[in-house]
């Protein structure tokens, strides 16, 4: 018998959604599991986490995204792409060689109307018994929290940047 796999959301407006699920993915490595990251709006600069991610022979990763999408100029260009993320996912989450998925910052494909989030939910909901799920993103859709085990919201009480502190390498990238 198997364990039945998680299904996570790490939302909220607060840092750290992303830090943790990488937490849970670093303590499922540690016991020889096989984890995917997917990111979703995240572009391909260079992050810790990625190039350590480089060094982990049971961790693959995926980046689905040009950047933060914060104008509607490109808008079809990053549905295309968010589209062509979630297709991945399909995939990844379908092939049954993962114990956890990460699909960080997909709350923002229902959130800018790229994916009906029914999707997301029919993705989850067919995912195998064993698999955990880990999504990430401000602001997660209703049908996300409710079909979800555990779900924490970030809330902000203080950050750096707010004080004129600029982001710091192995700190918040």
């Amino acid at each position: 018998m198997t364990d039945r796999g998680r299904v996570i959301v790490n939302t909220g407006n607060g840092k750290g959604k992303t830090t943790a699920a990488l937490g849970t993915a670093f303590r499922a490595l540690g016991y020889g599991k096989k984890v995917c990251v997917i990111q979703f709006l995240k572009g391909k600069g260079k992050y810790g986490e990625r190039l350590m991610a480089e060094k982990l022979a049971n961790l693959d990763w995926f980046i689905c995204g040009k950047g933060f999408v914060f104008t509607k100029e490109n808008i079809e260009e990053d549905r295309r792409v968010a589209l062509e993320g979630f297709e991945l996912a399909k995939k990844q989450v379908e092939s049954d060689r993962y114990d956890l998925i990460i699909l960080d910052e997909i709350t923002y494909l229902p959130l800018y109307n790229f994916l009906d989030v029914e999707k997301i939910v029919e993705l989850v909901r067919n995912k195998p018994e064993r698999l955990s799920i880990i999504m990430t993103g401000r602001d997660a859709h209703p049908r996300l929290v409710e079909i979800a085990d555990t779900v924490t919201a970030m809330e902000p009480v203080k950050h750096a940047y707010e004080q004129g502190i600029k982001a710091q390498k192995g700190i918040e990238f």
